[in-house]
């Protein structure tokens, strides 16, 4: 398309191009990838680097194609694209940008707009607070995997505080699945029944105090931990929330999908992964995280504790390995597939 009609505004960039990477860029003799317009605005959305080169090249037109979202979700992708690939975005960019993400898409939850901004979710949470935008404790924010999950996960927490003290032996993902929360969430309330804590965090349990709820107040009894090797812990029980259907230990085993030691053998059996280099480098990863929950727990179990902060702090930077890693894959499939 011609050149003189694309726009060159809104990019996630605040300090703009950078002249050496369009003069790097200019240099090269074969044709540049595509550019990605926003249809209904003609204004660039990935590319602004690579326009500037065919500008400089002399060129009158280049390769492009069109997205024809609204412009706050045309925003999104180029801050997603920008991430994943091509010249990074600076730190203050991506910060930025998730104050744009977080005002335009409010009801995207921290870890999604981190996934999509290329920061961290306790960072995009510091920003939502910075910005003043507290939500209602009974809205809904959508997670990365689709679903929306309520910000007050009081009933889910104690729904999953009475599923693991009836049968320790179930997934974080079973649980998550039963009580709509998180599968982190669950593994918090699962650490809080072994210590013999509450089951909502400190603040939680505060803004409960504070602020009475106008609902019927939940039917209260005591459970207890009955696991071999722990002390019993008292479980607060509640009724299911309004609304949300109630799961038996059974339904919970009945509904869960492959786990990842299953979903790992098939991919070994893949010949596509095993005849590549990097494919059985692929899979030697994956293997390695494949072990079941006990086998976590009795790692986690046996973690000296004068190393437990070190082991922590590397957990979490490989956590963030995988998920950029996650987010580049479904990026580059997306752009197959379109």
């Amino acid at each position: 398309m011609e050149i003189d009609a694309l726009r060159l505004t809104g990019s996630p960039r605040l300090a703009g191009e950078r002249q050496e990477h369009i003069e790097l860029l200019a240099a090269v003799p074969t044709p540049l990838p595509p550019i990605i317009v926003h249809r209904p605005t003609m204004r660039v959305i990935d590319g602004f680097h690579r326009l500037r080169a065919a500008r400089l090249r002399g060129d009158t037109t280049i390769v492009a194609r069109f997205f024809d979202g609204d412009e706050s979700d045309a925003f999104v992708l180029a801050v997603q694209l920008n991430v994943t690939h091509g010249l990074p975005l600076a730190l203050s960019d991506r910060q930025s940008a998730a104050e744009r993400i977080i005002a335009s898409h409010p009801h995207w939850s921290d870890r999604r707009v981190a996934t999509v901004a290329g920061i961290a979710p306790g960072t995009v949470g510091e920003i939502r607070r910075r910005l003043g935008s507290a939500a209602d404790p009974q809205a809904r924010r959508l997670g990365q995997d689709g679903r929306m999950r309520p910000l007050d996960g009081t009933a889910g927490r104690l729904r999953a505080g009475e599923l693991l003290t009836e049968e320790p032996g179930l997934s974080l993902r079973q649980v998550a699945r039963a009580a709509g929360i998180s599968p982190e969430t669950v593994r918090d309330v699962r650490n809080r029944l072994r210590n013999g804590e509450d089951l909502l965090p400190r603040s939680r349990r505060r803004d409960s105090d504070a602020e009475p709820r106008h609902t019927p107040a939940p039917e209260t009894g005591t459970g207890t931990d009955t696991r071999p090797g722990s002390a019993p812990v008292p479980v607060a029980r509640s009724r299911p929330a309004a609304g949300r259907p109630v799961h038996s230990v059974a339904q919970v085993r009945a509904d869960a999908g492959p786990d990842r030691v299953v979903l790992v053998k098939r991919l070994i059996a893949d010949p596509a992964l095993r005849f590549s280099e990097t494919g059985r480098s692929l899979l030697r990863l994956l293997a390695i995280h494949a072990v079941r929950e006990e086998e976590w727990e009795a790692i986690i179990g046996n973690v000296p504790p004068h190393c437990s902060g070190v082991v922590a702090d590397l957990a979490v930077q490989l956590a963030d390995m995988w998920a950029d890693f996650a987010t580049r894959v479904r990026s580059d499939v997306t752009a197959s597939a379109g």
